[in-house]
């Protein structure tokens, strides 16, 4: 069995980006020596960044060293078509039986690999899967998430504080945080792009990440489409640290993307007001 795994970035913090590469490096060898897996085959596809930040991108992947069971491929693409359409750039060059869709800001645990990995393999129904996360200082963060309403989204995006003091049962029960703890594995309907563990065969099946989303929404729209196929399932035992941050806190612009995503979802999947 071999993993492929796409990480795009768009001028990402560098320093980030190692630490993501390094962590990535030791969980693939502890799934190797798991035999959870027989080759891990990485793709870091770089979404039209600018040149002197390509040019130290292009350093870091020359600086990592290479093996029969571990490769990184940089993949340079001309233009940003969007999130889902670079990871579908590297899946175009490698498909392997298993995918992992992973942010350039998310520090893996080293036996993250192995334990999804043998999860998968021993349960077919699976189509999906989507780890325990916290935050970089310690926070849980809940990653999984109940299909949204226009409301929700609107104070998430706009005011999570006062949608937070207002409505914090549609806030909870959205984010899921009533379910997805620490031990129980749960059935989830939606799950984050930042880390996302599949089959290539089940991802190819449904035709991989709708280039129709720019950014945002696309991992609902993905995890949506795959669920006709398995269960997508919150696996706790399954950890990552996830530095990111949500559209609320990274200007006009991504609260732009975010409105524009968000209503070719509902077009797609159906609206839900409140």
């Amino acid at each position: 069995m071999n993993l492929t795994v796409s990480i795009v970035t768009y001028n990402n913090a560098l320093e980030m980006l190692q630490r993501t590469l390094a962590s990535l490096r030791e969980a693939a060898e502890q799934g190797l020596e798991a035999g959870a897996v027989s080759n891990v085959a990485v793709s870091l596809v770089d979404n039209g960044s600018d040149t002197a930040y390509r040019r130290r991108l292009e350093q870091l992947v020359a600086d990592q060293s290479t093996q029969a069971t571990y490769q990184l491929d940089f993949v340079p693409l001309a233009q940003n078509r969007g999130f889902g359409a670079g990871h579908n750039a590297a899946l175009a060059r490698s498909r392997g039986d298993y995918h992992l869709v992973l942010n350039p800001d998310v520090e893996i645990a080293a036996d993250a690999l192995a334990v999804g990995l043998i999860r998968l393999q021993n349960a077919p129904e699976l189509a999906l899967l989507s780890p325990r996360c916290t935050g970089g200082s310690g926070e849980q963060e809940f990653l999984c998430k109940r299909y949204p309403s226009l409301m929700v989204l609107a104070l998430r995006a706009f005011a999570p504080g006062l949608g937070r003091r207002l409505f914090p049962a549609r806030m909870e029960a959205y984010e899921m945080s009533d379910t997805c703890g620490d031990v129980n594995e749960v059935e989830v309907p939606l799950a984050s792009g930042c880390f996302m563990l599949t089959r290539g065969a089940q991802l190819a099946e449904v035709g991989d990440f709708d280039e129709g989303y720019f950014l945002y929404f696309e991992d609902f729209d993905l995890s949506l489409r795959l669920s006709r196929l398995g269960k997508v399932l919150y696996l706790p035992q399954m950890r990552i640290v996830h530095h990111g941050g949500y559209a609320a806190s990274k200007g006009l612009a991504h609260l732009r993307m975010f409105a524009s995503a968000g209503l070719r979802f509902f077009r797609q999947h159906g609206w839900r007001w409140t």
